[in-house]
């Protein structure tokens, strides 16, 4: 690949892993960990009750049971919250993590 970097996706979402808690306090306030999940409200959609939106603080799957939606990592928790393409969404994450995002 000339003058293109690949970006460390796993590299990110697992340091992403150790703030878990942190990043989803930010990214859903209105949440609140329930062992090892956070359970908030889906800023997506007109969500009014707590419990079909969760996020595993241990392995950053997370899912919206009432709509199906899902994801494996915080990564792509930040494409469907902010309406991200992936490469950006995980530049974002690395920013914020204050990690390189390239391989």
């Amino acid at each position: 690949m000339t003058g293109r970097r690949r970006i460390g996706f796993r590299r990110i979402a697992d340091a992403a892993l150790g703030h878990a808690e942190s990043i989803v306090q930010r990214w859903l306030p209105d949440g609140r960990r329930e062992g090892s999940e956070w359970s908030a409200l889906n800023p997506t959609r007109g969500d009014h009750r707590k419990g079909s939106f969760k996020v595993n603080l241990r392995n950053g799957r997370w899912g919206d049971f009432a709509t199906g939606d899902s994801g494996g990592d915080l990564i792509s928790l930040a494409v469907y919250l902010f309406g991200l393409e992936p490469a950006e969404a995980a530049r974002r994450v690395a920013e914020m993590l204050g990690v390189d995002p390239y391989e």
